[in-house]
């Protein structure tokens, strides 16, 4: 069967039921296809169900709505500009190439231990974080970092990894002993532990071998380190992820640790 033969609107229909990527690569084949590969009933698809539940702000919800001209803008911006929700401690936006749901807990949403501790911890604002505050380290010994998120907010039947999302000037104090990073699901046994070396600046090359061969973080798009804290599999039950950043056997005071917070989003393997 000669597809292009197809009338326009069936051509769309079976175009929904790929990915936006594979929209996006049809819309090559002729006029007929980059014209259903535009229709709005094609990324109306591609858009999350629940989106105004997620945008809880109805008018927020009507506003952004009302801003893009067609669908498939909406959907390029939400996933190409994060979008604040949960009264600014999260941000939302789509993976581009699937529609997946990727969250980002800010510092506000996470657990900081002795966060609320001005001599220990410092709130302030920074214009490259896309909110409003982040955790400043003015200096601690007890480093740890807490996290949850329901798996009921995020896309069903998908591999997702969670990555500590921050900065480092002026850092002193983690050269002594590794972080340890966890992913777990509350109420099970079992749990994703991994030593890792949050400093990019501590040589490689170390005698004690004290970080050889651990993971590092590496920089993102916006200037910003990550690093994978580890990942689960969303089976789109009610359950809960914790996640943890944690480093206390040195004894050691660290400073100039800068959190954003933590994202979550689909693993790509």
């Amino acid at each position: 069967m000669d597809l292009q033969a197809l009338p326009e609107g069936c051509i769309a229909n079976i175009i929904s039921l790929t990915t936006p990527l594979d929209a996006i690569r049809h819309s090559l084949i002729s006029r007929t296809f980059y014209s259903a590969a535009q229709s709005d009933s094609v990324w109306e698809h591609f858009l999350p169900s629940d989106l105004e539940s997620i945008v809880s702000d109805s008018h927020q919800f009507s506003s952004l709505i009302a801003a893009f001209p067609s669908k498939k803008a909406l959907y390029l911006h939400l996933s190409d500009h994060p979008l604040l929700i949960d009264q600014g401690r999260k941000s939302f936006q789509l993976e581009k190439a699937s529609g997946k749901k990727c969250y980002m807990i800010g510092a506000r949403g996470l657990t900081v231990i002795w966060g609320s501790t001005p001599e220990y911890w410092e709130w302030i604002a920074l214009p490259e974080s896309r909110f409003e505050e982040v955790a400043k380290l003015v200096d601690v010994c007890w480093f740890e970092i807490c996290g949850k998120i329901s798996t009921s907010i995020l896309s069903p039947g998908t591999q997702y990894a969670a990555f500590l999302v921050y900065k480092m000037m002026g850092a002193q104090g983690f050269q002594y002993d590794p972080t340890e990073l966890t992913v777990g699901i509350v109420g099970e046994t079992t749990s994703y532990t991994r030593s890792v070396c949050l400093d990019p600046n501590i040589d490689k090359r170390r005698l004690d071998d004290t970080f050889r061969g651990l993971d590092r973080p590496t920089e993102r798009r916006d200037g910003w380190l990550e690093i994978e804290m580890g990942d689960f599999f969303n089976l789109g039950l009610e359950d809960e992820v914790w996640m943890k950043a944690i480093e206390i056997t040195s004894g050691q005071w660290k400073r100039g640790f800068f959190l954003q917070g933590i994202e979550v989003r689909p693993k790509i393997v």
